[in-house]
């Protein structure tokens, strides 16, 4: 099945059928919420722009002030999602972002997550002039900033704190695989993908709230910065931590999970696909969650990886072959990504998807959340059960 449109992006398609604003993410205190302001520069609404796109949906721990991007200076953040407007503004520079709020904004957010994992030299001055303003720093890289002298006097100089989102806890303190997964009695479903930034963390978070909305309690463990940044309670960057302790911080984090909150069920984000040449994590988030169940996401529209314009995309065949090979589960659904689709098109690849997996398919974004949770009742009936005793 093909629905070829040159080069994907996570910004969706001029002329796409509207597409309906999921629902309200759960009210926070906003005396926890700090003000933030995203930094997007060239890439808001874009694959590498995905840490941005994800906060300007839905962040628990910050209140989005302004996202900068001066390629869009002037328009909605939510609008350029293809949503439906949000009320914060993209911005020139941090002059103007700052000024959106009357320079309430204490927390400067580095909103790419480019392949490169670093800071380019601009970004560097950047980032240097927020630390100048008292800015608190919000870092998703795999540059940690705190082992940077420049950055470490920066903030010395001004009282500020730097937040390095991915750097792991030191290695003494690291956790080997144990075999204590046995021990979480409830449904664990990963949320996996056939490329990265294809979005895992979006489906993963709209499955969350639509299960806790039916009387499922559901809990997110996360993997990635992005997850993390947004206020994921539990959860561990995953592609930051040396391989031979990645099976045992990702079971860690699940056990924790499920020993804090005793839920029904616990959705854990993916990253990267299984299939992928570099982006790898699946497999430890595979070995360490042990999921009895799967969900991918899949962009039909996409012809070639994300990150490598010279790699196929896999097909959802291939990589549910894949998954079920490599691990002891049941890929139970398919989700869509319907960036450069229409919305004729989105159906017609639910419905051929349906028709050549046999098994339920859905958007997590443009159809409505019920399907989500009727593709996991499915697959486990006893949850239908706590739902049904925990309506009013």
């Amino acid at each position: 099945m093909t629905f070829s449109r040159g080069v994907s992006s996570v910004m969706p398609a001029a002329g796409s059928a509207p597409r309906p604003t999921p629902a309200a993410p759960p009210a926070a205190d906003p005396g926890v919420q700090e003000m933030a302001v995203v930094y997007c520069e060239a890439n808001f609404g874009a694959m590498d722009g995905k840490t941005a796109n994800g906060l300007v949906r839905y962040s628990e721990r910050y209140r989005i002030a302004a996202v900068i991007d001066s390629t869009q200076s002037g328009l909605d953040a939510g609008a350029v999602l293809g949503e439906d407007p949000n009320g914060i503004p993209i911005c020139e520079d941090l002059d103007a972002a700052l000024a959106v709020g009357g320079n309430a904004a204490s927390v400067f957010i580095f909103g790419m997550a480019p392949s490169s994992g670093v800071l380019s030299a601009v970004e560097r001055s950047v980032v240097l002039d927020a630390i100048s303003r008292g800015m608190n720093i919000v870092n998703g890289l795999h540059e940690f900033l705190n082992e940077d002298p420049e950055f470490v006097a920066a903030a010395s100089r001004t009282g500020v704190t730097i937040l390095d989102v991915r750097r792991p806890r030191a290695k003494k303190d690291l956790r080997m695989f144990s075999g204590r997964i046995a021990s979480v009695t409830c449904p664990r479903i990963a949320v996996l993908g056939t490329d990265g930034a294809i979005g895992k963390r979006t489906t993963a978070t709209v499955l969350t709230r639509a299960l806790n909305e039916r009387g499922i309690k559901a809990v997110l463990v996360g993997t990635g910065q992005t997850g993390l940044i947004q206020g994921a309670r539990y959860g561990v960057a995953i592609d930051a931590i040396p391989c031979q302790f990645a099976s045992g911080e990702m079971e860690t984090a699940v056990v924790e999970a499920f020993e804090g909150e005793h839920p029904d069920v616990i959705i854990v984000e993916g990253q990267g696909a299984l299939s992928h040449p570099a982006y790898l994590t699946s497999s430890f988030i595979l070995r360490g969650s042990q999921p009895q169940a799967v969900i991918l996401q899949h962009a039909p529209a996409r012809t070639v990886l994300g990150d490598f314009p010279d790699v196929p995309m896999p097909t959802p065949a291939s990589e549910i072959h894949l998954i079920e090979t490599f691990a002891a589960t049941k890929v139970i659904g398919l989700t869509i990504n319907h960036e450069r689709m229409t919305d004729a098109e989105v159906t017609a690849a639910i419905t051929l998807y349906e028709l050549e997996l046999g098994i339920p398919a859905t958007d997590a974004l443009t159809r409505p959340t019920d399907r989500l949770v009727e593709m996991v009742v499915a697959a486990f009936p006893e949850l239908a059960v706590n739902a049904a005793t925990s309506s009013p």
